[in-house]
């Protein structure tokens, strides 16, 4: 979808893929207080969709109301205004946007998909305004905007580590995935501010992660979240019945891998009236292709 070389005024339906993250270790802690992670993520095919209309002024408007997010605060917003500056640097003029965005990736569950929607953003605008910014380049935008926002747009599943921001693409082998959003939110400045947070868990390599993916390492914020948040004890506890249950990111959702989309299916006929649930299956790479 961003390869032609025509001059577009408008760019639809542009996924914005959720991931999961495999494993997620805390093992260090910076000077500035950003803690240092070792992760896997999987991308999957939960997404959210974008839609970018070019305007004849210089404003960048959300068109779509999303609940309990200012625009001004909004990612999607944030992104595309530090796109805009960015070219200005460089002594580019760029008109302005009107976005619309289809949320389907629950906020706040440990997802990326706040995250994912800034690095569409940043992807489709570079097409639209002709920017002819490298993945490198943006990559170097996306980590202002968070930690989670470079592996969406390197575009492949990775290991991650630093912040989360240093990343090494990698093969996963494909899985189907049923994943559940227990109803409450989890503030992810909570969670790594908690006293009891693990912190000094052994650094790995990606080879150890290679050498036996299943079932690999933990979630070192998972007991953290558990004890705060009952929903989420009682998400895993459920979902652990019917496999290798963990939480992804900083919660609340947890999922589970199951080797068949029918296996995945049947469990999700089960799941109880009070979640949210999603069969999910695995990709190998983001939707969208950047082309340097």
């Amino acid at each position: 979808m961003l390869t032609t070389a025509i001059p577009a005024r408008y760019l639809h339906d542009c996924p914005a893929p959720a991931k999961l993250n495999l494993f997620l270790h805390v093992v260090g802690r910076r000077e500035d207080g950003y803690h240092l992670l070792q992760s896997v993520f999987q991308l999957i095919d939960l997404q959210d969709t974008l839609h970018f209309d070019l305007r004849n002024d210089e404003r960048i408007v959300r068109v779509t109301d999303l609940v309990d997010v200012p625009e001004a605060d909004d990612l999607v917003i944030r992104a595309a205004k530090l796109l805009k500056a960015a070219a200005n640097s460089r002594g580019q003029s760029v008109c302005g946007v009107d976005i619309g965005v289809e949320k389907r990736i629950p906020m706040g569950g440990g997802l990326g998909g706040g995250s994912s929607d800034a690095a569409t953003v940043l992807l489709a605008l570079n097409h639209l305004w002709q920017l002819g910014m490298s993945r490198a380049e943006l990559m170097d935008l996306g980590v202002q905007l968070g930690a989670d926002v470079p592996f969406f747009l390197l575009g492949q599943n990775a290991f991650a580590e630093g912040i989360g921001e240093q990343l090494v693409a990698m093969t996963l082998p494909s899985a189907w995935y049923v994943v559940i959003h227990p109803g409450v939110a989890v503030p992810t400045p909570r969670v790594f501010g908690a006293a009891e947070l693990t912190r000094n868990t052994k650094v790995v390599k990606m080879a150890d992660f290679s050498a036996s993916p299943l079932g690999f390492g933990k979630n070192d914020l998972q007991a953290v979240v558990v004890n705060a948040f009952p929903a989420v004890a009682d998400a895993l506890n459920w979902l652990a019945h019917h496999g290798e249950a963990r939480m992804t990111g900083s919660g609340a959702c947890v999922f589970a891998r199951f080797e068949s989309e029918s296996n995945a299916e049947a469990t999700l006929q089960q799941l109880p009236a009070q979640w949210r649930g999603w069969k999910v299956r695995s990709l190998t790479d983001h939707p969208l292709k950047l082309q340097s």
